[in-house]
Formats: C-alpha cells, sequence, structure tokens
C-alpha cells in the first residue's frame, strides 16, 4: 500500500507538472479542437484569470505530489479541477479519458491513503 500510494502520487504530481509547466512555457502546440470543445476553451481564455489560476494551483499541487509536502492540502485543492478534467473530457473530448480517469481514481486512492488527516474535517461539532 504504501509503495502505491507514493507511486500514483509521484505519477499523478508530475503529470500535473507537465501540464502546468508546458502550458506557461507554451512547450507543447496548442491543440486543434472543433464544436463545443472549441467554444468551451475561447470561453477559458477569454476569462484571462482562470486557465492561469488553474495551471498554477496544478502546479502547486504536482509540486506538493513530487515532494511528498502538503499531500493532503493538495489533494483538497486539486480534487474540484480533477472532476472538472474529468467531466470535460466525458462530454466534450472523450479521447482524453484515460488520463482524467487515472487522475481521478488516483486522487481518490490518496485520499484513501491520507484518511487519518481528512477524519478530523467530518466531525459535526
Amino acid at each position: 500500500m504504501k509503495i502505491a500510494t507514493i507511486i500514483i502520487r509521484t505519477l499523478i504530481g508530475f503529470l500535473l507538472l507537465f501540464a502546468s509547466i508546458s502550458f506557461f512555457l507554451k512547450l507543447a502546440p496548442e491543440q486543434t479542437s472543433t464544436g463545443d470543445f472549441k467554444a468551451f476553451n475561447v470561453g477559458l481564455m477569454a476569462s484571462t484569470y482562470l486557465m492561469p489560476l488553474a495551471k498554477s494551483i496544478e502546479f502547486l499541487c504536482g509540486l506538493a505530489f513530487v515532494t511528498n509536502r502538503y499531500v493532503t492540502l493538495a489533494n483538497i485543492l486539486i480534487m474540484p479541477i480533477t472532476i472538472n478534467i474529468l467531466f470535460i473530457n466525458y462530454f466534450l473530448a472523450p479521447s482524453g479519458m484515460p488520463i482524467a480517469v487515472f487522475m481521478f481514481l488516483g486522487n481518490l486512492f490518496l485520499i484513501y491513503s491520507y484518511w487519518a488527516n481528512y477524519k478530523s474535517l467530518f466531525i459535526a461539532k
């Protein structure tokens, strides 16, 4: 279980780091998209702040996963982004589903692995 946690955490961390660094440094060419996915992307880019914000959070969470620091906080921060990535790929771009499912299930696994850190969030006082 400990080795699986390290492997999943590190893979997700590197995936998040790669996605955010390639966005900021323009390392990968922009994907050509069509239809509703293109309209969605145009809307995200038109907001001017949303994509840099999401990619900054991805970068910080990827750094946390790779360095094994603040993993519990990083899981909380990245889960809404991961769910959004999953839904975007399910409804608009099904070709990206394998990576989206891996990230979602990996995050669920990490939450399970670090569950002792989350218990206090679910205590009604």
